[in-house]
């Protein structure tokens, strides 16, 4: 009996217990946002902006779980997978009737639920009242979490607490651990991003199963502390778990369904080998080009203790080298994709690029290489034919020049019917086939082909795009190659020209103008700096002026208007 009375002490004393980093006094619920979406969901970027504001507006106290579930989240063809094996039962707690839905501690509003009975699922429009008036509310339990990854082993240790202020009204309740992942690039209908939309707050694993652990002190004064250990996989689903962007949010509830309140914290990291460390993870795919400058995208990642705020990158496009700064901030394993300003390269069929980083402690992860081809050259008129399924009408698709404007463009289409087109373009050019589905799974029978003249396929597709495709094909248009280095002092003016253009600092050099497509158009040999070149024949649009003298050549861009 002495026992038991200490214990009851032990759990009722505050003074008593070895409270690290949860608060005794009592405190207001926060919020755990509950939101159920999809990639194939239209108005779920609508629904992530409004939950990112609502957290954004009362930082550490709302914290966000993104729920991929239902039909708009199964993926199709190549598209990734973010559902989990949780998902589907708080989905249907929740009764929700559309996405994207919500719930705001999986608590029911009259008024605002979306089945209008008893459902805790609401449409977005509801979500930030409903958080600024739980906000509001007094809880009766408080919870801190703290989490730290041994990078070394992958295996991350959580410690969660809660403090009773009050007395819970549920003789048992459930301590909920769940894992979070941000900044996953992938598909979303709409949200203007393509395949690139970056999900946030996405689901990946509940750490205590489905519905937590249960949780039996739950009177005034009773302190919970627990530590879990998770080994952390290297995917989910075969998307990677990227330690930098995991998240814990923890929270308590009185059944499976009301949440008392929550909190969430980033984990630290241990066995990290170097202070100063710049990984070079990966140079993002790329396309066949006919457009001979290039911005690579490459992913850097710090991989040591102290924090980054610059890192010196130099990238070697075939047999020319360019060099950027990169500043910022990187905490410890978080990664950032770095587009690369564009520049100029000079084609070889089999293009390379290599991206290093500069010295640090660790050398042997700063460089990273990867290949490119050379666009596919048509010819003649193409034929395009899309055999449709039944939502033809989700099918457009475009044709756009190497500065991105529209060429030609069509769809969309009616159901179950093959449709031929013939696309004539304005003359030979580098260009980018470009096929769109609104919904975001592509055809689910049918396919896509587009042929030239002779039969060459240009592009080809069973269907299985997701949201959309492109290709690159055409002849090479030239830009300022390896002689944008060299300078021989010359100066073109006026730039834009109308009908003649001067050269000053290049006498007695060899002039060519060329067209972007690398064709000649006027040359002038022996040049005398006081002689003008007539180029009033020259419609308008862009074109290289390169001047050599003395075995350097120097090239500069000239714009011609009329």
């Amino acid at each position: 009996m002495k026992l038991k009375a200490l214990l009851i002490f032990a759990l009722c004393a505050p003074a008593a217990f070895a409270q690290t980093i949860v608060s005794t006094d009592a405190e207001n619920k926060k919020v755990i946002l509950e939101e159920f979406t999809g990639i194939y969901c239209v108005f779920c970027p609508q629904g992530h902006e409004i939950a990112q504001t609502i957290q954004d507006n009362n930082p550490g106290d709302v914290f966000l779980i993104n729920i991929h579930v239902g039909s708009y989240s199964v993926p199709s063809g190549n598209d990734p997978d973010f559902r989990t094996p949780w998902g589907t039962a708080i989905a249907n707690q929740s009764q929700l009737v559309g996405y994207p839905a919500g719930t705001v501690n999986r608590h029911f509003f009259p008024g605002s639920a979306q089945n209008g009975a008893q459902g805790t699922a609401m449409s977005r429009g509801a979500w930030t009242a409903r958080s600024n008036e739980t906000l509001g509310l007094a809880s009766y339990v408080n919870m801190a979490t703290e989490a730290n990854i041994d990078v070394s082993t992958r295996e991350m240790t959580i410690l969660v607490e809660a403090y009773y202020t009050g007395t819970s009204p549920e003789p048992s309740n459930f301590l909920n651990v769940a894992l979070i992942q941000n900044n996953t690039l992938g598909p979303q209908t709409s949200g203007n991003a393509g395949n690139e939309y970056n999900h946030m707050h996405r689901l990946v694993d509940m750490v205590t199963g489905q519905w937590g652990e249960e949780i039996t002190e739950t009177s005034t004064g009773d302190f919970i502390s627990r530590t879990y250990t998770y080994q952390i996989p290297p995917d989910f689903n075969g998307i990677p778990a990227e330690l930098g962007d995991l998240e814990v949010v923890v929270f308590m509830t009185e059944t499976t369904q009301e949440v008392i309140s929550g909190n969430g914290a980033y984990p630290t990291f241990s066995g990290l080998v170097h202070q100063n460390d710049v990984f070079v993870r990966s140079i993002e795919d790329i396309s066949e080009q006919c457009y001979g400058e290039l911005g690579p995208v490459v992913n850097i990642q710090n991989t040591g203790s102290d924090t980054l705020t610059s890192v010196d990158l130099s990238y070697t496009i075939n047999d020319l080298t360019y060099n950027y700064t990169w500043t910022g901030e990187l905490l410890s394993l978080q990664s950032e994709s770095v587009e690369l300003p564009s520049e100029p390269f000079n084609f070889s069929g089999t293009n390379t690029v290599t991206v290093t980083a500069g010295a640090d402690e660790n050398n042997s992860n700063n460089t990273q290489t990867t290949t490119f081809a050379d666009a596919q050259e048509y010819s003649g008129d193409l034929t395009l034919t899309i055999t449709t399924d039944g939502w033809g009408s989700e099918v457009t698709w475009d044709v756009r020049d190497y500065n991105g404007t529209m060429v030609t463009s069509g769809g969309p289409y009616g159901n179950n019917s093959t449709f031929t087109e013939t696309i004539s373009l304005p003359a030979e050019s580098c260009y980018t086939f470009n096929i769109y589905d609104s919904y975001g799974d592509g055809l689910l029978s049918g396919g896509v082909s587009l042929v030239d003249d002779q039969g060459t396929i240009i592009f080809e597709s069973s269907g299985d795009y997701g949201s959309g495709a492109s290709k690159t094909f055409g002849y090479q248009v030239i830009t300022l190659g390896a002689t944008d280095h060299q300078s021989i002092g010359a100066i073109i003016y006026p730039n834009p020209a109308l009908n003649v253009l001067n050269i000053s600092g290049a006498e007695n050099a060899s002039v060519v103008i060329y067209d972007v497509l690398g064709r000649a158009i006027l040359s002038q040999d022996q040049l005398q700096n006081s002689t003008p070149i007539d180029v009033s024949t020259l419609v308008t649009g862009t074109y290289f002026v390169r001047m050599t003298l003395n075995g350097q050549t120097q090239t500069e861009k000239l714009l011609i208007t009329k």
